[in-house]
């Protein structure tokens, strides 16, 4: 047997293989004779029709299926004695089989990349620097008097903001008049909404119920013309509300009783609530910031060793995200989902997944980075203390579920924030140059 491989791609190979007939001739009369086994003609038992009639019916067509089951397992006979390492699914792709003469055939077939990884370290990374607010803060202590206000009818809208407004909404044309095709609508307006039109909470000021107030909307937006292009479509509408209803939202005090109850009991004055806001939203910034920098260094990475990876793994993986986002889109009540749509808008991230992992693995290897017997111990023993379930049932669990893949994904992103020079910049300024650099 002669045999030669070609390489396609980084992870595309195809074997093309050339036999003798005599080499193949004992395999080849195995086969055939156990498809005419199969083979039911009158007047003959199964299994013993004569050559010549089988010839005579059939011609070589027996020989011809007998082959491509031949080149199959030559393939695989090949593969194994050679470290061919074949993933997914191999195809023939020639077949040229000349009974009493030659075979030939060729196999093409997807392997994982040999990569040899570089610039993964001595790379500078901008990152958001988030840091808390006075704004944040009050935020947050705004929403928890809110979230434990009380309403109460009034008569009409005062000067502040925490009022609710059922209304009726309409949109009128420039005469004053409700426009074509306008139908009114009833809504409830919270003024305290920061997303409320300025003219609504400047206009409603001092109305009654039964009372009328105007307000203008402008609207401006970008849309693509008949030609492709990016067009400014302005509009402007105006709207002629009638107070139905009106409620003033109380807000309670900030007392220790207040903060007690929203705390169950940890915090007791103001200073220690205000304290603990702003660690928790330090705590989200951080996070988010952490997940920024894994998000950039792995887009780097990825940009720094570009390759083709095999495209069974993609194929493999943009199934299960088509999938997971069918069903959670049917879960909010989508009836009809375009499945080609979610391919095409999934496909990018399916192939940045498989090349992280095999980057991935080629640094943890490069780097010898990997989950040694003591750590595990040392998380099992921490982990004992808190469920009271024993070091070694803990560690056992630890090895068969993700829970060492976390470990090491921790570890080599540890090494590369270390590796890497992660620098702050104003999120504002990030987040402009960033926008600049995608137009």
């Amino acid at each position: 047997m002669e045999f030669k491989v070609n390489d396609i791609s980084q992870s595309e190979r195809e074997v093309e293989v050339t036999l003798t007939y005599d080499e193949i001739r004992n395999e080849i009369d195995a086969e055939v004779k156990k498809e005419a086994g199969k083979i039911q003609i009158p007047g003959f038992r199964k299994g013993k029709i004569p050559k010549s009639i089988l010839k005579q019916r059939f011609g070589d067509s027996l020989e011809f299926e007998a082959s491509e089951k031949v080149a199959n397992s030559k393939f695989w006979q090949l593969a194994k004695e050679n470290n061919l390492r074949p993933i997914g699914q191999p195809v023939m792709t020639d077949l040229d089989f000349n009974i009493e003469k030659d075979f030939k055939f060729k196999v093409k077939y997807e392997v994982i990349p040999e990569i040899e990884v570089k610039d993964y370290t001595g790379q500078l990374i901008e990152v958001p620097d988030l840091n808390v607010k006075p704004d944040d803060v009050e935020k947050e202590i705004d929403n928890i008097l809110r979230s434990n206000s009380v309403q109460e009818d009034a008569d009409s809208v005062g000067d502040d903001i925490n009022y609710l407004l059922d209304v009726e909404l309409t949109r009128v044309s420039e005469d004053g008049q409700p426009a074509a095709e306008s139908k009114p609508e009833k809504i409830q307006i919270d003024l305290s909404n920061e997303n409320v039109h300025i003219d609504i909470k400047e206009n409603s000021k001092g109305k009654k119920v039964g009372e009328k107030f105007k307000f203008h909307f402008h609207d401006e937006r970008m849309v693509q013309n008949k030609d492709g292009q990016e067009e400014k479509v302005v509009e402007h509408f105006d709207y002629e509300v009638i107070i139905l209803g009106i409620k003033k939202i109380v807000l309670p005090e900030l007392n220790e009783e207040l903060i007690k109850k929203v705390t169950k009991d940890k915090l007791s004055t103001e200073t220690e609530l205000r304290n603990e806001i702003e660690k928790n939203i330090q705590n989200y910034y951080d996070q988010r910031a952490d997940e920024f920098t894994k998000n950039q260094l792995i887009g780097l990475i990825i940009t720094k060793n570009d390759f083709t990876p095999p495209s069974f793994m993609v194929e493999s993986i943009l199934e299960e995200m088509v999938k997971s986002e069918e069903d959670r889109l049917k879960k909010q009540g989508m009836k009809k989902v375009d499945t080609k749509y979610l391919k095409e808008y999934l496909q990018p991230s399916a192939l940045n997944e498989v090349k992280w992992y095999q980057l991935k693995n080629e640094i943890l290897k490069k780097e010898k980075l990997e989950v040694t017997d003591a750590e595990l111990e040392e998380l099992a023993a921490k982990d004992a203390e808190k469920t009271g379930l024993p070091v070694e049932k803990l560690i056992t669990y630890y090895k068969s579920s993700n829970q060492l893949e976390r470990m090491l994904d921790k570890k080599l992103f540890d090494f590369l924030k270390e590796k890497n020079e992660i620098k702050k910049v104003n999120p504002e300024t990030l987040a402009k140059k960033q926008k600049e650099e995608k137009e």
